[in-house]
């Protein structure tokens, strides 16, 4: 119900922007969120007053605009502005504009997904899109940076590509949120690391050393790992989510500024465009068996 007051505000703000937090890995858990919050305290305490200014922009937008109040708490309406503030104040630099710029890219990006997901249906979730969109603004007003070189370590890039979701490139920062994620869904979170690791593989295959290394092979294809593993999914349906994020990544590569987590969504869109096909067939199908 859409109403212009502060009312039926969420019962617990601290949980809602947990579950924010937890909600960029698709997971519902304060605990969770906690452990990414302390990924982005300890590892980049120059990023988390945007991430959490970025969140609660996006709570408080959704609470004065009245969107559904069991979403809010879940924080559906924190994640993508939890994304957008790291990216602005790891990209810009500090100015008095910053944190106005945070506050508006992460109101913008909860009426971004409540759009989204009124309009987009079961097709076209709205996953990261909002922030994606958003963040390529951003980036275009930013000046090109180059990646650090890192030494080459398999367990570090596995746990960096995790880490490369919330943008942080340590790996303590991915062991916080794999703990984290084994809080919420132990399931979920393993195949989250199996994703990382087989996208770091991929990139290895494919010559680019430094990009594995780096974890930035790894964070969509964790990501599509997550979406398609959360609800106990058979292994080949998640399997084949991340190969599809790992397939679509060279295409984004090609743009003039980084992708994000767009292979992610759109290897996740065409999973449920086929997944929806299918259903479509069977349909068609149903009635010549039973004549």
């Amino acid at each position: 119900m859409y109403t212009k007051n502060f009312v039926n505000p969420c019962p617990d703000w601290a949980t809602a922007l947990l579950n924010g937090f937890s909600q960029v890995l698709l997971l519902r858990n304060p605990l969770c969120g906690l452990c990414c919050l302390l990924a982005i305290l300890l590892t980049a305490p120059s990023l988390v007053g945007g991430a959490l200014l970025g969140a609660l922009a996006g709570l408080l937008t959704a609470q004065r605009r009245g969107y559904d109040r069991a979403d809010r708490q879940a924080g559906l309406y924190c994640y993508n502005g939890v994304l957008i503030g790291i990216l602005i104040s790891a990209v810009l630099p500090w100015s008095a504009i910053l944190p106005p710029l945070i506050i508006a890219a992460g109101g913008l990006s909860s009426i971004l997904t409540h759009q989204w997901r009124k309009r987009g249906g079961k097709l076209l979730v709205a996953y990261t899109a909002p922030f994606v969109l958003l963040g390529w603004a951003a980036l275009l007003l930013a000046e090109p940076t180059t990646n650090s070189y890192v030494e080459a370590d398999p367990l570090y890039a596995m746990l960096r590509g995790i880490g490369q979701i919330f943008l942080l490139d340590r790996p303590m920062a991915g062991l916080l949120i794999v703990i984290g994620m084994y809080f919420a869904n132990p399931y979920a979170a393993t195949w989250a690391v199996i994703g990382a690791a087989i996208g770091g593989g991929v990139a290895l295959l494919a010559g680019e050393a430094q990009g594995a290394w780096l974890g930035l092979y790894g964070f969509n294809a964790a990501l599509a790992a997550l979406a398609f593993s959360r609800q106990g999914e058979r292994p080949w349906v998640t399997l084949l989510a991340i190969a599809l994020a790992l397939l679509l990544q060279p295409l984004f590569n090609l743009l003039p500024i980084a992708g994000l987590t767009a292979p992610f969504v759109v290897a996740c869109w065409l999973m449920h465009l086929g997944s929806h096909l299918v259903q479509l067939n069977q349909r068609r199908n149903a009635p010549r068996l039973h004549s």
